[in-house]
């Protein structure tokens, strides 16, 4: 399995931001991560990344514990977070060329040629990261997160800046990269973007995990009608239903 996710429990003084969620994202999977704001997402996701230890539970990214084994589960990982921090007086060439020392690519000019071509980057190439917009960012953060072929990616809110073109090149490149073999997690709140790309689910609510399953299988769901709900649809009922009940406890 390339990320698995057991017990995951992530406290901060009293507060619970994540609550005994547990899943596996397989070879070749895109799993789709949301939830209302605060629901735990971006905190799973740092988790995964090494950024935040756990309060209790185990998480694996291609086999390696990501607290015992920290150095190797990074090698295999990539996370790019919504708004990601390049280096202001490095330009878009020398970001790929730290990456590829810091992860000992071998052979990595040609993948950076190929990235860059790929995500319309070349005319960007000598250019600093303070002169880029929002957008040329995130493409740059995709492209080093990209360089050293990872087998599992982590992905947060990846379209933000984007134009349609981009948007096009960036669901393209997620493809690609699960048909090769990575396993990758998206987190959006865009449910149109997870329900066209993703292949499995994880709507959280408040730190705890409302379902996770396949997305044909969540498509098969049926409300009360007798029609096939769609994932928007999915997402407010759980969610909604999940808040009233919270509410009624709380009184």
């Amino acid at each position: 399995m390339s990320i698995v996710v057991e017990d995951f429990h992530k406290t901060y003084d009293r507060t619970v931001a994540v609550e005994g969620i547990s899943f596996q994202i397989r070879p070749g999977e895109i799993l789709g991560l949301v939830g209302p704001n605060g629901a735990g997402k971006t905190t799973t996701m740092r988790a995964l990344a090494g950024i935040l230890a756990p309060t209790r539970g185990r998480l694996l990214v291609d086999g390696h514990d990501v607290v015992r084994d920290a150095v190797a589960a990074k090698a295999a990982l990539a996370y790019v977070p919504d708004n990601p921090n390049l280096f202001e007086s490095l330009t878009v060439w020398e970001h790929l060329q730290f990456v590829a020392s810091a992860y000992r690519v071998r052979d990595w000019k040609p993948k950076a040629e190929s990235l860059l071509s790929q995500f319309e980057l070349v005319p960007k190439r000598d250019a600093l990261a303070s002169e880029l917009s929002r957008g040329m960012r995130q493409k740059v953060a995709i492209c080093c997160g990209y360089l050293h072929d990872p087998r599992a990616i982590l992905l947060d809110e990846p379209l933000t800046g984007l134009d349609p073109r981009g948007i096009r090149t960036m669901q393209d490149s997620i493809r690609l990269r699960a048909e090769s073999g990575a396993a990758i997690m998206v987190s959006s709140h865009l449910l149109s973007l997870v329900e066209d790309l993703c292949t499995t689910v994880l709507i959280l609510h408040r730190g705890r995990m409302l379902v996770h399953g396949s997305l044909g299988e969540l498509q098969r769901e049926i409300d009360e009608s007798g029609r096939a709900e769609t994932l928007e649809e999915l997402f407010f009922r759980l969610t909604e239903s999940a808040h009233s009940m919270t509410n009624r406890l709380e009184v």
